[in-house]
């Protein structure tokens, strides 16, 4: 296979799902959406690299997962171990604020998982002539990992920033990751990498 460089032709850094919601609790008590331990802490690293990406002329483009109040599109979504979520108008639904999203970033709403389905991402990053997404945010097992999975088959080199994503349990984190890299060798990837090749992009 050939050996592809971290960063093809143009960038562009997607912010998936960090938002105030991700510890809702549900009336009993119980966490809405299962969490593996140190996910906060690995959100505390994506300001820095969203920084370091306007620096070097790279788009950041933020994903909000929100549902209706009357919860018509969720869908099969709480068939599994996911409780009701990230409501419009909850607390908590908003863009997490450590994010730091200004009004020159691009956002997107989402209603599923991938932020493909449903969404104007292919035609955003037709427009930006972005060629590698550079992926963080949660979680790691699903919406980041269904996210890179369809930008593989739309034909986009894929990285994912390992220390600035988390899964619902560290199993299904390390597992997700694995599956990644075996669609793109080199796809997982270090904070302090990509920070690097953000320096290096001739923006």
């Amino acid at each position: 296979m050939p050996v592809r460089e971290i960063l093809e032709g143009k960038p562009a850094l997607i912010v998936i799902d960090i938002q105030g919601g991700e510890n809702n609790v549900t009336d009993d008590g119980a966490a809405s959406i299962p969490l593996m331990d140190g996910y906060d802490a690995r959100m505390d690293g994506v300001p820095s690299l969203i920084q370091k990406a306007r620096e070097c002329g790279v788009p950041v483009i933020f994903f909000q997962e929100a549902h209706r109040p009357d919860l018509v599109d969720f869908g099969r979504e709480l068939d599994g171990a996911e409780g009701i979520h990230l409501v419009e108008g909850e607390p908590g639904t908003d863009i997490d604020p450590r994010m730091g999203m200004r009004p020159d970033d691009y956002f997107i709403r989402k209603r599923r998982y991938s932020c493909f389905f449903g969404t104007e991402l292919e035609i955003l990053l037709k427009g930006l002539k972005a060629d590698t997404l550079f992926l963080v945010g949660g979680h790691t097992d699903v919406c980041v990992h269904y996210t890179f999975v369809d930008a593989h088959q739309h034909d986009y080199f894929c990285r994912v920033v390992e220390d600035c994503v988390a899964g619902s349990s560290r199993q299904a984190h390390d597992g997700a990751l694995r599956a990644m890299e075996y669609l793109q060798t080199g796809a997982v990837r270090s904070s302090a990498e990509v920070m690097a090749a953000f320096a290096a992009y001739p923006s």
